[in-house]
C-alpha cells in the first residue's frame, strides 16, 4: 500500500482527505483516521506534506503487515470521524509486537 492508496481508500469510504495517525495507548498500537482533514480552509499542512506524512504512515502499516486489517476495518465500519473522535483500528502485529511499539508514537 502506498500513501496515495491509503489516501483514496479514506476518501472512498468518507468522501474528504482525513488525517491519519498512529497512536501507542496503554502499550497497544492504533491507527487513527482523524476529523481534520486536507480540504480544510484551516488544515495544517500542505498537499505534499499530507502525501509525504501518508507515505510515512503507509510504510509502517506494509512493514507491521497490517494493510488487510486496517483495509478491511475501513471498509466494514460504520463509524465517520467527528470533531474530537478519531475512527480507531487496534493494530495486531502478532508476537513481535514488542519489537514495533516505540516511543515515537
Amino acid at each position: 500500500m502506498t500513501g496515495e492508496e491509503l489516501r483514496s481508500l479514506i476518501v472512498e469510504k468518507w468522501t474528504f482527505s482525513y488525517d491519519v495517525q498512529l497512536r501507542k495507548v496503554k502499550g497497544k498500537l492504533y491507527f487513527q483516521v482523524m476529523w481534520r482533514y486536507l480540504e480544510q480552509a484551516s488544515f495544517p499542512l500542505s498537499e505534499a506534506e499530507f502525501l509525504a506524512h501518508f507515505e510515512e504512515v503507509a510504510g509502517y502499516l506494509v512493514a507491521w503487515n497490517v494493510v488487510e486489517q486496517v483495509r478491511g476495518t475501513i471498509l466494514k465500519t460504520r463509524e465517520k470521524p467527528r470533531l474530537g473522535k478519531a475512527v480507531n483500528v487496534q493494530l495486531d502485529l502478532g508476537d513481535r509486537a514488542s519489537e514495533w511499539i516505540l516511543d515515537e508514537f
